[in-house]
């Protein structure tokens, strides 16, 4: 019997039967997690429909690498978008999200150049 591992539903990617993204399954994967963690991470999938997501990533590498990075620029303009509209909007809330973004930086600037 031939299974279809992954469909596209509305332009997206999705792991068969679930609501899984095939961006998920392929970014862990590439993050080195194994097939295993991955499965674990995702209790709706088997550890068959992980493998199978992987195969079909590494069988249509070359489109599903395109597809990730259209989608993480749609992303990226969307938070832009986002925060911008926060900027003219919400002045004062821009402000305190941005100081607290400059406070953790500082953080872990501090916390990478202490001593251990």
């Amino acid at each position: 019997m031939n299974k279809e591992y992954v469909i596209q539903v509305n332009g997206v990617y999705r792991i068969s039967d679930s609501r899984v993204s095939l961006d998920s399954v392929v970014y862990a994967w590439l993050e080195g997690q194994s097939p295993e963690t991955i499965a674990d991470n995702f209790p709706v999938l088997t550890l068959e429909e992980v493998y199978g997501a992987i195969a079909f990533y590494l069988s249509n590498r070359e489109a599903i690498d395109e597809y990730l990075r259209e989608k993480k620029a749609e992303f990226e303009e969307m938070r832009r978008k986002s925060v911008e509209e926060l900027r003219k909007n919400r002045p004062q809330l821009y402000a305190k999200l941005m100081a607290a973004k400059q406070r953790q930086a500082a953080t872990e600037t501090e916390s990478e150049l202490t001593p251990r």
